[in-house]
């Protein structure tokens, strides 16, 4: 055997084990530091043992064509969609690039190995975090009049911004059943509904309530026609939301809308970039549209 096939053959077989431990981790849901950090590294890695790149340039450039590589083997094979591939570039990219400029540097590749064991136990141990995100507003009306508005709201016109357009959840009307505490919220997604229990119903300063179905945080985008990944269910999860409303001068109000949640995709502060940022523009939608009903 040839230098080249000795080489080729090791690396052929380690980077179809990658893969094929990349699909399994998605297909039991654990999207964690093994798949999002240590896959795209070892992939740019084992790209670079295979093809010895000349140049520490080349080697950067076939560890950005692994990663891209990779994303669209799972999107083709329909285990993702669109919009998560494109959130997880800005990670799988430049982790790639580093793995096939390290081995470039180094000639070595088989450490990498050790590092799977410590982030498995990790991913199956880890607890999702609770986040929160804190959105206000100033509405041109008093406490009184915007509390009904608070509390159920007609229907929100479709959407223009590209991310909701794009697939990203959005609501769409809110209507509750009963009124203070023990009366159930139903705020209506393009997904399906989050039910809110009321926990805190202090007209017309604060509204509290628990979250006790969440719909899907989005319709992926894919060749095909229904793609389900673990993570649509079960991942991104409100827990609690809020509502406050403090008069201020001139029969004006600042309403305060805030909603607790968890993720379990790791690394966390990086997906949290990408929750908070989603949160956010959903919290404006509804704060928006209670504005516009209040003044008018």
């Amino acid at each position: 055997m040839t230098l080249t096939a000795r080489r080729l053959v090791p690396g052929a077989i380690l980077l179809a084990a990658l893969l094929t431990g990349s699909v399994a981790l998605m297909r039991t849901g654990t999207y964690g530091l093994t798949l999002f950090l240590i896959a795209p590294f070892a992939m740019g890695a084992l790209a670079s043992m295979i093809l010895r790149p000349p140049t520490a340039r080349r080697a950067i450039a076939i560890g950005v064509y692994a990663a891209l590589a990779g994303c669209s083997f799972l999107l083709l094979l329909g285990m993702e969609g669109i919009i998560c591939i494109v959130m997880a570039l800005p990670l799988a990219i430049p982790l790639a690039a580093l793995g096939a400029w390290l081995v470039h540097k180094t000639t070595r590749s088989a450490g990498l190995l050790l590092l799977i064991p410590p982030s498995l136990l990790f991913d199956a141990t880890a607890a999702p975090p609770l986040y929160q995100v804190h959105t206000t507003i100033e509405i041109a009306a008093s406490p009184e009049q915007v509390w009904k508005h608070v509390v159920t709201f007609s229907e929100l016109p479709e959407p223009h911004e590209w991310y909701f357009r794009g697939g990203l959840a959005y609501p769409k009307r809110a209507r509750i059943e009963g009124a203070g505490p023990g009366a159930v919220r139903r705020c209506e997604f393009s997904t399906g509904p989050f039910v809110e229990p009321i926990e805190i119903w202090n007209e017309p300063r604060q509204l509290s309530f628990r979250v006790t179905e969440n719909p899907a945080p989005m319709h992926e985008w894919s060749p095909y026609a229904h793609v389900l990944p673990k993570h649509l269910h079960g991942y991104l999860v409100s827990e609690h939301g809020q509502f406050l409303l403090t008069p201020l001068p001139g029969n004006r109000t600042l309403l305060e809308g805030t909603t607790w949640y968890r993720h379990g995709l790791w690394p966390a502060p990086y997906w949290r970039l990408w929750s908070d940022a989603i949160i956010h523009r959903i919290h404006l939608r509804v704060l928006r549209h209670i504005k516009t009903l209040s003044e008018g």
